[in-house]
């Protein structure tokens, strides 16, 4: 009880980490940083869970101890440090670059980017304030304080921030019409365009969504973050593109799959 808690319990980990249960007592506790303990994925688990890289942490620790893992362009030593949506995770011995995105289950994807969509990541804003002498300023969903924003940012807008300078290149508006993904809840990491917000006072407002198969879903606003300008995401997307299957077409496509290996 004294002071904050060192260590996680295997069974107390995010599911989404897909640790197994009897590989060992403890999973790695995140470090305190920019993404929350349930929404990050420590850069242990990414390199050795799922890229191989390593066979155990105390590979990943010597990897890491060699500075050849950069995140958002800095690098990282800190084998538990947290890494989140749409973070740029980039290994330049092998000259790969990966971005952390959801995929339909609401699991963090290997998700493979050229070097040039490297240079740059995307950040939802979560207050725009005025600050002290009256400069404005915005805070991002990662953490990140940028002073003297472009007047027409507000709040759930998003910001493309070039890596190298930090400075916000450019935004997107959060409106009607603009291709958005879902980071929380039933919905998360499916894609589709706003379609529609309901303001509730007091209460959650809720967005509609219609992704590329024109089904619809609703969201809370907390949990949509604007990807593109109409239909264009500025990101790229990983293979199911945001568009989740029935169970049913699930089914349909693995036996489509086992029948063509077969054949």
């Amino acid at each position: 009880a004294r002071g904050p808690r060192k260590h996680m319990k295997r069974l107390a980990a995010p599911k989404h980490w897909m640790l197994d249960k009897l590989t060992g007592t403890y999973a790695p506790k995140p470090s305190p940083g920019p993404h929350k303990q349930r929404e990050c994925l420590p850069l242990v688990i990414f390199l050795r869970n799922r890229l191989k890289y390593a066979l155990n942490g105390r590979e990943v620790r010597n990897i890491l101890m060699q500075r050849l893992v950069k995140v958002d362009g800095k690098v990282r030593t800190d084998s538990t440090y947290p890494t989140g949506f749409l973070d740029v995770i980039s290994l330049e011995k092998t000259d790969e670059h990966f971005r952390l995105i959801y995929d339909v289950k609401g699991r963090f994807t290997v998700h493979r980017i050229n070097p040039q969509e490297a240079e740059f990541k995307l950040g939802k804003v979560r207050r725009c304030q005025l600050g002290a002498g009256g400069i404005p300023y915005i805070v991002t969903h990662d953490g990140r304080t940028i002073r003297y924003p472009d007047p027409l940012i507000k709040v759930n807008d998003s910001v493309k921030i070039d890596l190298a300078s930090g400075k916000v290149v450019d935004f997107i508006k959060f409106e009607v019409g603009n291709v958005a993904m879902v980071t929380g809840g039933r919905n998360m990491g499916r894609v589709g365009i706003i379609t529609h917000r309901e303001r509730h006072h007091g209460g959650f407002d809720i967005v509609e969504m219609k992704d590329a198969k024109d089904r619809l879903f609703a969201t809370r606003v907390s949990n949509v973050f604007v990807i593109g300008n109409s239909n264009k995401p500025w990101v790229s997307l990983p293979k199911d593109k945001g568009v989740k299957l029935t169970i049913a077409e699930e089914r349909d496509a693995r036996r489509e799959k086992a029948a063509e290996a077969s054949a």
